[in-house]
Order: C-alpha cells, then structure tokens, then sequence
C-alpha cells in the first residue's frame, strides 16, 4: 500500500493561500528537503488550480528537479470537462475512492504539494499518511487556511526540522490509540 503525503506551506496562523508574496522575504533552505520528498515519489496528487499552476511552468524548466517533476504521472482532482497535458489523469467524481484506490497500489508515495481543497478533503476522510507543514514565521490575518472546514482531526507529531529563516518543517501522523 502507498503511503500518501501532504506537504503544505503554511503562515503561523495557518494560511495557505494567500494572493500576495507572502514568503518572499524569506529563503529557507528547503531545496534539500524538496528534492528528497519529490524523488522518493511515485506519482503527484494534485488539485486543479495547483495542477494548472504548476503544468505552466514545470515543463519548460530544466534540471534534475524538473526531469522528476515532468517525469511523474500526475493525478488531478478536477471538475472542469477536457483532456489534461503533462502527463495527467483526472480523478473521476468520487476522489475519496479513486485516491484510496490509487494507495492500494504498489509502489512508492503518492504527494500532494499544496492543493489545499484536495488536501482538506483527503485529511477528512483520513487518507493522509503524513502531513508535512512548513511554517513561515508571519501572521496573515487573512486568506484561507488549512484547517478551517475539518473538525477534531487528532494527529501525532512524527518530527521537526528548522529549514533555516524562522521557517519550520513539522511532520504529522494519524494519531495512533
């Protein structure tokens, strides 16, 4: 069975989409981490926007980050109608069973980088294997947060790393009875 990975950058009131560059004034030292996370994967679970984001600059980058990125199959949660580049398939409807199909699988761990819709519904119905936060030293006070929708949700902390500029990396499991 795969194990599903959720990583997510997040403000220290949990923000994650916020139209504004907000972590530009910091530079943590994340490329490490990245690089590890994406070239244990098997394939990317995506939600629409971040699919769309992503399949307009990924594939005309260069490098080994971006030889993995454009190599690995992606799965998008969509319901918009049409035909998907990059090397993409759309999940169907039901996305709780297509992607508890998807973990039954063999083979290495599905990520989801960013997707914070996606990430919230996964998170609800308990498919989440890991969550992995970075958290930026910065209070938004305003844009959508992770958490908002989703009630009791008991985790176990798995791990920290500091990522360097006050940024964070917390690890997060199911919380085990």
């Amino acid at each position: 069975m795969r194990a599903l990975i959720v990583t997510e950058f997040v403000s220290l009131d949990g923000v994650y989409e916020e139209h504004s560059p907000w972590r530009a004034p910091y530079d943590p030292d994340d490329g490490p981490f990245k690089r590890e996370e994406l070239f244990v994967s098997s394939a990317l679970l995506l939600g629409r926007t971040t699919f769309d984001e992503f399949a307009a600059y990924w594939p005309t980058a260069t490098g080994s980050f971006a030889e993995c990125m454009n190599a690995l199959p992606k799965y998008v949660a969509t319901t918009r109608p049409g035909p998907l580049a990059w090397n993409a398939t759309a999940l169907g409807p039901d996305v709780v069973s297509e992607v508890q199909a998807l973990k039954a699988q063999p083979g290495g761990p599905l990520l989801v980088y960013g997707s914070g819709t996606l990430a919230r519904t996964l998170l609800r119905h308990g498919l989440v294997d890991e969550l992995r936060l970075m958290v930026f030293p910065l209070v938004l006070g305003r844009g959508k947060r992770l958490f908002d929708t989703l009630e009791h949700l008991p985790l176990t902390l798995l791990g920290t790393r500091e990522l360097g500029s006050g940024v964070l990396l917390l690890t997060y499991g199911p919380a085990r009875p």
